[in-house]
């Protein structure tokens, strides 16, 4: 996605230890319009891979909630956040998975509803990095764990270099980046679209 791509040229960062800097756009301030291009774009892409059907969308609190929503707002349906601590509201049980944090270091709990996350829903996973991949996979696990369907994972930024699409290959379903960076060396970062 042109759009995205200029922005992580024009503003992206590298801060070392495989650290990409683009809080000014996606991950602390959010630029609406593009957000809202992003949700576009998603929506595009897994109609384009043939991913149909869909029933709900699910993210990890925080940063990926906003590309969630937009994407949930084109395609019409509801987005599940998993929450990172349980709320007193979620009464009736939970699935619970754990996931590395590459950017807060340490590990951290991924939780869902049964009350919002039902086995008959065919879900779309959007987060804001693929990275190790290690995220996105317990978010499929909380997906499987109530036996819904994942049809689709969406990421804004992929780093190929970390290995995470190879890691969720196994998964069976498309895997669709706006932005892959190659590499990151210095000031240089090499960023191309998938499409």
């Amino acid at each position: 996605m042109q759009a995205l791509i200029d922005r992580i040229r024009r503003e992206g960062r590298n801060l070392g230890r495989g650290i990409l800097k683009v809080d000014g756009f996606i991950n602390h301030q959010l630029d609406p319009e593009l957000t809202l291009e992003m949700g576009r774009e998603f929506a595009r892409r897994f109609a384009n891979a043939g991913v149909s059907g869909i029933t709900k969308i699910i993210t990890a609190e925080v940063s990926g909630i906003a590309p969630a929503l937009t994407t949930g707002i084109v395609m019409g349906v509801p987005v599940i956040y998993a929450r990172k601590t349980r709320p007193v509201t979620m009464t009736s049980g939970m699935y619970k998975s754990e996931a590395p944090s590459h950017t807060k270091g340490g590990v951290v709990e991924l939780i869902v509803s049964p009350e919002y996350l039902k086995p008959d829903d065919r879900v779309i996973l959007i987060d804001d990095f693929l990275a190790s991949g290690k995220t996105i996979a317990a978010l499929a696990e909380l997906i499987s764990q109530c036996n819904a369907t994942l049809c689709g994972i969406g990421c804004l930024v992929e780093k190929s270099f970390e290995g995470g699409r190879d890691l969720l290959s196994s998964l069976n379903v498309p895997i669709i980046s706006l932005a892959v960076i190659d590499s990151m060396d210095g000031e240089s970062i090499v960023v191309r679209d998938m499409e």
